[in-house]
């Protein structure tokens, strides 16, 4: 509901004669205080801001591959979630030329790794909504990660350029509350010269020419993690699809990318459907993939459309992985990055569950096999709070053998069960591992702690009640 307009003059007024005081000013009984540089996350503490939600992104974004100058405008529609005299952005790298905050110009300045502070002209209260705007220009540059490589915006050998990167990768071209606990939708208008295409999150609009090439536009109406945002500029081979219930499939593909990984992703409606069947409802409003004719370190869940490295990554074992992430992973994304077994745990065993309903495997022998050839290394791997720089370790190995006897130790009906409803009941939201350990005990009316602490909490080689429950009991 607006706040009728003398109410608003009174606090303006009010808050410019409290900044920086510490007095009670406002309709909280607080004064203004500048929000938090960090979202409180143990791993990565500088990431993610406070004080404020967004709502929506809005960025028009000019960009020439060929010097790599990229000039953006952008619109950030928040809510104040404390009264505020001050609020972070996080942003790195690019050069910020000016900053309004509701029309007002504001004060900004740059901090630490990729902090950018923005005072506004008059003091924002708790529960108001703002909007700010800010023009930027410079040359993108990744970050560098020693164990995946290069994060965020990178350059392609043929002179295009993509953003992928986890758990950051946003802040490399747009300034962002760089967390999973703020989602926001996503609206891009790139400009980019004509033989240059464009694919990026969301439903692709209408484009148009502009000065300067071909204005590309494309709307992400599902709130979204800032680092499963992407854009990707090449010279594309596209192809467009529609699912049963309507939703649009746009895939990319760059020049070289070999026929193989096109007819993989031609199986894409058939994937969607295998994991709806498993999963629960497709819980996006676009679909496709983005393939590209580098070799990087990973393929990434980007929200609607995945990016995948070139040739490994380009099959159907992998598109169904990012795929499953599209539930676990985007639409419930994790509350903490010590929980991301809630991401790569399950996207690793849909693989399991695609080879067991449409390749015939017995997955009670697999999880067998897997039992005996593991190493001390293996039951030594944690999949909760694994430590910064370990996130993306054992969740793809011992993630999905733990699921595997976790469906065994509650059975059929109640595992099924778990799969299909734990994304509706957190659709849009955030979730950690505590939260599935209750709901898991809710549905199958069992007190699971003993699990959890043998496969999740702890590590070595659970003991045989929890190693071999159920079917997965070893022959005598």
């Amino acid at each position: 509901m607006r706040v009728k307009k003398p109410v608003v003059v009174a606090a303006a007024v009010v808050a410019s004669l409290c900044l920086g005081t510490g007095v009670a000013a406002a309709g909280d009984g607080w004064g203004a205080k500048p929000g938090s540089d960090g979202a409180g996350d143990s791993y990565y503490p500088q990431d993610g801001n406070g004080g404020y939600n967004v709502a929506d992104y809005n960025l028009k974004v000019t960009y020439d591959p060929a010097s790599h100058q990229l000039t953006g405008n952008q619109d950030i529609t928040a809510r104040a979630t404390q009264s505020l005299n001050s609020f972070d952005l996080d942003f790195k790298g690019l050069t910020v030329d000016s900053v309004k905050v509701d029309g007002r110009d504001a004060k900004f300045s740059r901090t630490g790794d990729h902090e950018l502070v923005v005072t506004p002209a008059r003091a924002l209260w708790r529960g108001q909504n703002f909007k700010v705007k800010i023009a930027y220009h410079g040359v993108p540059a990744p970050i560098s990660d020693p164990a995946l490589g290069d994060n965020g915006w990178q350059y392609a050998k043929a002179g295009g350029a993509f953003v992928a990167g986890e758990p950051r990768s946003a802040t490399t071209w747009y300034p962002v509350n760089d967390t999973p606990l703020d989602k926001a939708t996503f609206h891009l208008a790139i400009t980019v010269p004509d033989e240059w295409g464009v694919i990026a999150n969301g439903r692709e609009k209408p484009s148009f020419k502009a000065p300067g090439g071909t204005t590309h536009v494309w709307a992400e109406e599902t709130p979204i993690v800032p680092y499963m945002t992407t854009v990707a500029i090449d010279k594309w081979t596209f192809d467009r699809q529609t699912r049963k219930d309507g939703t649009p499939i746009v895939s990319a593909f760059a020049p070289g990318v070999p026929d193989t990984t096109k007819q993989a992703e031609g199986r894409l409606p058939e994937i969607l459907d295998f994991l709806e069947s498993k999963f629960g409802k497709y819980p996006i409003d676009a679909a496709g993939g983005i393939f590209l004719n580098e070799q990087i370190g990973f393929s990434l869940e980007t929200m609607s459309r995945p990016i995948y490295s070139a040739g490994w990554a380009g099959t159907v074992p992998t598109i169904v992985h990012e795929n499953a992430h599209q539930w676990y992973g985007d639409s419930v994304a994790v509350e903490h990055w010590k929980d991301v077994c809630l991401n790569e745990c399950f996207a690793s065993y849909a693989t399991w569950l695609w080879d067991e309903g449409k390749e015939g495997v017995d997955l009670n022998k697999q999880y067998a096999d897997d039992v005996k050839k593991a190493s001390t290394a293996f039951w030594n791997g944690k999949l909760y709070d694994m430590g910064q720089g370990n996130e993306f370790t054992y969740v793809y190995s011992k993630g999905p053998v733990m699921l595997h006897a976790l469906r065994n130790y509650v059975g059929e009906q109640a595992f099924s069960r778990v799969l299909k409803t734990w994304p509706s009941l957190h659709r849009d939201g955030n979730a950690n591992m505590q939260q599935f350990q209750r709901y898991t005990e809710a549905v199958s009316h069992k007190n699971l702690q003993g699990f959890f602490d043998a496969w999740v909490y702890g590590t070595g080689k659970p003991a045989d009640q929890y190693l071999y429950p159920g079917g997965l009991k070893p022959a005598a």
